[in-house]
């Protein structure tokens, strides 16, 4: 019985060694500062929308081109799901009900990320002309 009880205090032990082994990675871990790029900016991430899709991909088009001979990584165009809004509206103003138009109004979102981007890649962004009934956020990380 003595054997049995030392095989059971080394465990313990062993067992204790281990916990503070991984307490002290835990702490390391988190006492190191967190890297970051020598640029200020780590990742743009640039939602646009618009009522048309053939000007939505052309300014998506401009703005890959243009991340992409800046040395950034491109992720994208990625498609947003439509958001379609629908409007129904009475022909007549009094008395037929059943006489009505419906309209709808689509607005085709896209999404690109950038990675590793630089300040020539901001700048060149910034300066980049797009077409008219484009909507753009950019989000910088």
């Amino acid at each position: 019985m003595a054997a049995q009880s030392t095989k059971k205090v080394a465990v313990k032990k062993s067992s204790k060694k281990a916990a503070a082994a991984v307490a002290d990675e835990k702490e390391t871990k988190r006492a190191k500062p967190a890297k970051k790029s020598e640029s200020g900016v780590s990742g743009i991430r640039i939602r646009l929308s618009a009522f048309d899709y053939r000007v939505l991909d052309e300014a998506a088009a401009k703005i890959i081109d243009t991340a992409q001979r800046s040395g950034a990584i491109v992720h994208g165009p990625i498609p947003l799901p439509t958001d379609i809004r629908k409007f129904t509206v009475n022909k007549s103003t009094f008395v037929h009900k059943n006489a009505r138009d419906q309209f709808e109004m689509r607005t085709h979102r896209r999404l690109i990320d950038l990675a590793e981007t630089t300040f020539k890649t901001v700048e060149s962004l910034q300066s980049l002309s797009l077409p008219s009934g484009v909507d753009i956020e950019i989000k910088m990380n």
